[in-house]
């Protein structure tokens, strides 16, 4: 955990490892691939989201396969990158940094996506069984529904029981607060699953 008593010293490498995981977060994938093969703004498609799911509504899976392993990939580098210079706090806050960056990305005015790949990653990034648990959750509870939400959902839930399960609190304390995040930008979703008006992947909005 981090040492208050640590003082500036201590702390300011860590809040500058933070805002690079931001910044590595912030990169907005699904519309750079989309606008690189001219599907225009993909904002303005379906939901309006920049993730994979949205992506997909364009037709194109390819881009979609490619905008859901480069957002896992840069959760789980900065993940990564924390541990590699600063141990598990860094590694804590650089989860924290890049899932916030890819929901509030500052090039796209702080509207982003909804975090599931990237939170995918950073769990990873964290420790393999929490990824691992992350994954198999959201492959299941897809596969079972065919609602790319209910995964995500299903997906955020898993990592704090995984990390429960590990006996991690630092884990587990970061991975719920994360959770709480993705569940919140999925508030939309949960209305329409309750009314049950939730699309199926690859249709609808």
């Amino acid at each position: 955990m981090i040492d208050p008593l640590g003082g500036w010293p201590y702390i300011w490498p860590l809040l500058l490892g933070a805002a690079i995981a931001y910044v590595i977060g912030s990169i907005p994938f699904g519309l750079l691939l989309t606008r690189a093969f001219g599907l225009g703004d993909i904002r303005k498609i379906g939901s309006g989201n920049i993730g994979a799911t949205n992506v997909l509504r364009t037709g194109r899976k390819g881009l979609a396969a490619a905008t859901l392993i480069l957002d896992i990939a840069k959760g789980f580098a900065a993940v990564v990158l924390g541990w590699h210079f600063g141990g598990p706090d860094l590694a804590v806050l650089a989860a924290y940094g890049a899932l916030i960056g890819h929901c509030f990305p500052i090039w796209l005015k702080f509207k982003g996506g909804k975090g599931v790949a990237t939170f995918l990653g950073v769990a990873a990034g964290l420790a393999w069984p929490l990824g691992a648990a992350a994954a198999a959750a959201w492959l299941i509870a897809a596969a079972a529904t065919r609602i790319s939400s209910v995964g995500g959902l299903a997906a955020a839930l898993a990592a704090p029981i995984a990390a429960a399960a590990l006996g991690d609190r630092q884990f587990l304390e970061a991975t719920a607060a994360m959770a709480l995040l993705v569940w919140a930008r999925h508030w939309l979703n949960i209305l329409r699953l309750f009314q049950g008006k939730e699309p199926k992947i690859g249709a609808g909005r």
